[in-house]
């Protein structure tokens, strides 16, 4: 049975297998970390060249943090080294920056999470390094509306977390793209990393309802072939095992009385590329 605790303004919050519900204050705390964590990836683009390495970009996510009052939230997670994830082409998510550079046609995924005042903005989008081809273009657009999607069906009254998986995976398997199973949302706030998973596939109707005040990421990750990961000997990048393309877009939201507020979309329409 899904157990709900309501997170009053001073209330301790620990990761035991509650759903969260927040009020006023955490809303207003995930508004500005949110927005933070939209503002630095709007400066992505101009980052994102040719040439340019991982690393460098990963430097420059850190200093806009620092110089918003924030810190990386994965800057020491578990024992993680940098600021952001920077996945590029068959990458499917927590891929390490590094010396490598991007080459035209690569497409990348940065994922940032600033902790603002104790909230955590938790998001990412696609970017292109040069002009990728058709393929990489359609697949990138396809798993941007697959994000939409798994949104407006938590939107719907009555909305149960299952109808989220399901609305994605339908979405998916129009294009013949592979839903990642090994990878999913979560709930998020004052924790990084909370209860509930949100799985990118599933049974509409099925797993807890959703109810004003919880807030969590919906993140699918479509790869172009066939759905499965595997993780490298570094413990933490993830790649298609077939080496297809994957691509990744995420959201922080809340649902709310009439349907949901996402946190971090781009105050400048910079939501997908091309930007």
């Amino acid at each position: 049975m899904t157990e709900y605790q309501t997170i009053e303004a001073d209330s301790d919050v620990y990761r035991d297998g509650t759903i969260k519900l927040h009020g006023p204050e955490g809303f207003e705390g995930m508004r500005k970390a949110g927005r933070l964590a939209a503002e630095i990836l709007d400066q992505m683009p101009e980052l994102v060249k040719p040439g340019v390495t991982t690393a460098s970009i990963d430097d420059a996510i850190r200093g806009m943090m620092l110089d918003a009052g924030a810190v990386p939230a994965t800057l020491g997670y578990r024992g993680y080294t940098h600021s952001s994830c920077i996945s590029v082409n068959h990458v499917i998510c927590h891929g390490i920056p590094g010396e490598k550079t991007l080459k035209d046609g690569d497409i990348l995924n940065i994922d940032v999470t600033p902790l603002l005042d104790g909230w955590h903005g938790d998001t990412s989008r696609m970017f292109f390094a040069g002009d990728p081809p058709l393929k990489a273009k359609k697949l990138v657009e396809a798993t941007h509306e697959a994000l939409m999607i798994g949104i407006d069906a938590a939107s719907k009254p009555g909305a149960r977390l299952g109808d989220i998986g399901a609305a994605i995976e339908a979405h998916a398997k129009q294009h013949r793209y592979g839903v990642v199973r090994e990878f999913c949302g979560h709930g998020v706030g004052r924790l990084f990393h909370d209860a509930p998973e949100v799985v990118h596939v599933g049974v509409a109707g099925s797993g807890p309802e959703l109810k004003p005040g919880m807030f969590f990421t919906i993140e699918p990750m479509l790869n172009a072939g066939k759905p499965w990961a595997k993780v490298l000997g570094d413990g933490w990048t993830a790649v298609s095992r077939d080496k297809s393309l994957s691509a990744q877009f995420e959201h922080s939201l809340a649902i709310t009385e009439d349907g949901v507020e996402i946190f971090t979309l781009s105050p400048t329409g910079r939501d997908k590329p091309p930007y």
